[in-house]
């Protein structure tokens, strides 16, 4: 295959393997990624996942704010790559961009488009219930995730698979397949095709209201929004102890649908801790009590013990 010059644009940690698999392979000439933000109660500011490890292999690195800042596109043109490849980068860009390139222009999607285009695709495949997810390379069009389809590769979601095992998965995925989708546009063998209108679903992004767990749904729902909010933002519930509402955030579960359980109650029964819903029991196997370390059911029983509580317990989703 014919080694192509290729402008790598990519900020967090899913679009790392991409960009280690294309440096095996062809000349990145340069890396575009998010500006260094301010992180963490410190306010440390942090160089992002792409950044350290274009510096590590010692590719030019720029950071504008926008790209279509007066220079920009010139400094870009000056590179002539044969190809642009976009993962997560985190800004619109123009068309005049994405005509730059000899080749093509090439987005590492995480869905099988034209279902989960936006912002949050492994998310809302997770809290769908979806059986099937995987990772499209598509060509880039002004319009969010609506080019041409290249190529995609599926994977399973597992019954009890949460976002984060399954974004690390996407990721690999992702980086073998942008390998064989320019392979194949450099060879003549891949030409694209239009992604059916009507199959079009959107991945908006997180909400507040999606970490809450409210009893009103039901176990099942209420175990996919577990998975798919784990390990970040996370997902919680409120207990009442002596006047005083204290959140619980809640790390791994696995829903009961034809269990009965008194509805919106934490509960202990033959060893689980189980919290009522609309349909089914939710029981909870990972918890995480307001500033205490995550721990299993049994611990934190034995701390409600240690207080002097009993379950079972009334739960809200607000605070």
């Amino acid at each position: 295959m014919k080694r192509l010059r290729i402008v790598f644009m990519g900020t967090p940690a899913f679009s790392v393997p991409a960009l280690e698999k294309l440096h095996a392979i062809h000349e990145i000439v340069a890396v575009y990624t998010q500006p260094d933000r301010p992180v963490g109660r410190g306010l440390e500011v942090r160089f992002s996942a792409v950044k350290e490890k274009a510096l590590a292999f010692g590719i030019p690195v720029h950071q504008p704010e926008k790209l279509t800042l007066p220079g920009e596109y010139e400094k870009l043109a000056a590179y002539a790559p044969d190809a642009l490849v976009v993962v997560a980068y985190g800004q619109i860009l123009r068309q005049n961009v994405l005509d730059l390139p000899t080749l093509a222009s090439v987005n590492i999607h995480s869905s099988l488009l034209p279902r989960w285009r936006g912002a949050a695709p492994i998310h809302h495949a997770v809290l769908a219930g979806d059986p099937l997810t995987g990772v499209t390379t598509m060509k880039m069009v002004k319009e969010l995730d609506a080019g041409d389809i290249y190529e995609q590769v599926e994977t399973a979601i597992g019954r009890s698979e949460s976002v984060g095992s399954l974004h690390d998965r996407l990721s690999l995925l992702g980086g073998d397949l942008i390998l064989s989708t320019l392979a194949g546009l450099s060879e003549g063998r891949i030409k694209g095709r239009a992604q059916e209108p009507a199959l079009v679903t959107f991945a908006s992004k997180l909400t507040k209201e999606m970490e809450r767990l409210d009893p009103a749904l039901s176990a099942v729902e209420l175990d996919r929004r577990v998975r798919a909010l784990n390990p970040w933002p996370g997902t919680s519930f409120f207990i009442e102890i002596a006047d005083k509402k204290e959140r619980i955030k809640v790390r791994q579960t696995a829903p009961h649908p034809n269990f009965s359980a008194s509805f919106g109650k934490l509960e202990e029964r033959a060893g689980m801790l189980l919290l009522g819903t609309s349909e089914g029991a939710l029981e909870i196997l990972r918890i995480q009590p307001e500033g205490k370390k995550e721990m299993e059911p049994a611990a934190f029983l034995n701390g409600l013990r240690g207080r002097g509580v009993d379950l079972p317990l009334q739960v809200s989703s607000g605070g």
